[in-house]
């Protein structure tokens, strides 16, 4: 069943980026991690641009990138009416002026018009509907497992909201890249990946899987695939690299 509202005493209040980003979100469930913090960093806006945030739960990747660059006009796109309405209170909080849209991204929305927008970010679900054991919890099932969405129509949302040469930035699971690239080809260039590795690799581990991957691309262009080196998460004790420190407290961005 879908949760349309929340209570107050089933909502926390949080801080991300350095306690740069305050968000009021679900005390269980549907909670930010680093991944729409990460997302933020990616996407290469610049002052004046429009961007929109699509799926943007309670708009946290959204005030993210705000807060890294200035004088943005931010559309979030979200389906779950109670996470609509924390991204709206979450502009507020932050003094962010951003639209906040509850839809469908497969469908038309009157808010986002085709080819009005410089950038395009999003972290979509990312495992098949009847994939392993899905949660409980209503919002963290629609976050994780996709259902009537898959990628090719979150695809397909960005490439029609974008302006020629506009950018898509995305943050997916590792080993689903085998479907993002099929719906990403015919549609986009300059596609480029860059992994996040878990943690920085002992000398006698041997090879590390990545278990995310950003992935930036363009509309209306045709230049080839790039494979990046990528981000070290964690160093081998657990605590954070400095280099993904700075990123996710807001001192630098990622680059593609």
């Amino acid at each position: 069943m879908e949760v349309t509202e929340l209570s107050i005493d089933q909502i926390s209040e949080d801080a991300v980026l350095g306690g740069q980003v305050k968000i009021r979100q679900p005390q269980n469930g549907c909670r930010a991690a680093i991944d729409p913090v990460l997302l933020a960093a990616a996407v290469p806006a610049k002052p004046g641009q429009r961007i929109v945030d699509a799926g943007a739960g309670v708009g946290t990747a959204g005030l993210c990138l705000a807060a890294r660059v200035k004088g943005l006009s931010i559309t979030a796109v979200e389906l779950n009416p109670a996470l609509a309405q924390l991204a709206t209170e979450n502009g507020t909080l932050n003094a962010v002026e951003m639209t906040v849209v509850q839809g469908d991204i497969s469908k038309p929305l009157p808010d986002v018009l085709p080819g009005a927008f410089d950038h395009v970010m999003t972290n979509p679900p990312y495992l098949p509907e009847h994939h392993g054991h899905p949660s409980l919890s209503p919002l963290k099932r629609a976050a994780t497992h996709e259902c009537d969405t898959g990628i090719d129509d979150w695809i397909g949302f960005a490439h029609s909201a974008l302006k020629n040469k506009g950018t898509l930035t995305l943050i997916y699971r590792a080993d689903r890249l085998d479907t993002v690239m099929p719906a990403l080809t015919p549609r986009f260039g300059d596609i480029g990946i860059f992994p996040l590795w878990p943690k920085a690799a002992e000398s006698d581990q041997g090879v590390q899987e990545a278990k995310r991957v950003i992935v930036s691309a363009r509309k209306g262009v045709a230049s080839p695939v790039r494979m990046l080196s990528g981000l070290v998460l964690h160093e081998t004790d657990g605590g954070f690299t400095p280099q993904a420190e700075r990123i996710l407290r807001g001192e630098k961005g990622v680059v593609i």
